[in-house]
């Protein structure tokens, strides 16, 4: 156990430097905005900066706006995921603060915007593929992810429509449209790295249905179906647990199902819609 939180840390910070790369490389000198939280603390700088002569760095300002929502996470969401995503946002910051700006794309914004996007969001993917997050709108949607049975990308989606609208109306079209191409990429290497679809099914096939339902239980809240089966090799009574979970909650799921009975098998399918009751997290009783 040890040693796999070891490599889940080394992966928050290598997702980190990732995503400071992206700006500090690429995005900042070209006034191109990158998506979510870091998105508003970049355009806030720079709006700072242009029209009111105040320098503040974006690495401050991406730590200022994260206190509430690490406030939040730690709250309602749990102790782990949220320190994970404080280390997160710490480690960012101190790759903004200390890694140089550098142009490397001078003159072409369109390099900007792709390679900007690309670096992006291989941190951002590789942040929630291990369970972890970056902060400010991960956390955010895991906390309305258990209270509302909406798709996410609503959330990301109107936040990040804000961040290209105010583009577009605090510099030129140009940027918004450039801004656009850079989340578009994010969006779509983060899909690769982690996963595209806003809820799962995971059938878990386990001889321990009582102790892995327990398990379940104890640490989400989520509705379990448990349905006879029988092992067509050996013959001997299983049960196949159905439960369905949002993206978000794969990582945790995952964990708790081997931690219950690491001789389980779970097949984890698309889910590309549910009907009727799904359980939030003011329904625990």
């Amino acid at each position: 156990m040890f040693i796999f939180e070891a490599k889940r840390f080394v992966i928050v910070i290598i997702g980190a430097f990732f995503n400071a790369i992206s700006l500090n490389f690429f995005l900042e000198h070209a006034n191109v905005f990158a998506s979510g939280f870091t998105g508003v603390a970049q355009i806030s700088a720079s709006i700072s900066q242009d029209f009111f002569n105040i320098d503040i760095s974006t690495g401050i300002l991406l730590f200022l706006l994260n206190i509430p929502v690490v406030i939040l996470g730690w709250l309602k969401v749990g102790k782990g995921f949220t320190i994970y995503s404080i280390i997160s946002v710490l480690f960012m910051t101190l790759f903004l603060e200390t890694i140089p700006i550098r142009v490397i794309a001078n003159d072409d914004i369109l390099l900007n915007a792709v390679f900007g996007g690309l670096f992006g969001g291989i941190g951002v993917g590789m942040t929630l593929k291990w369970g972890a997050s970056t902060g400010g709108m991960d956390i955010i949607a895991m906390v309305l992810s258990r209270l509302k049975d909406r798709p996410i990308g609503v959330y990301f989606l109107s936040l990040n429509g804000a961040i290209i609208i105010a583009a577009g109306l605090v510099y030129d079209a140009e940027k918004a449209l450039y801004t656009l191409v850079t989340l578009y990429v994010t969006t779509r290497v983060i899909d690769a790295i982690h996963t595209r679809h806003s809820k799962l099914t995971a059938m878990i096939v386990t001889a321990k249905g009582q102790e892995v339902t327990k398990a379940i239980h104890s640490n989400m809240v989520r509705g379990i179906t448990r349905v006879p089966a029988k092992g067509a090799f050996t013959d001997e009574d299983r049960e196949m647990l159905v439960i369905v979970v949002t993206r978000y909650e794969l990582y945790d799921l995952e964990n708790i199902v081997k931690e219950a009975d690491p001789n389980s098998f779970t097949n984890i399918v698309q889910t590309t819609g549910i009907f009727g009751f799904f359980r939030k997290e003011d329904e625990k009783v």
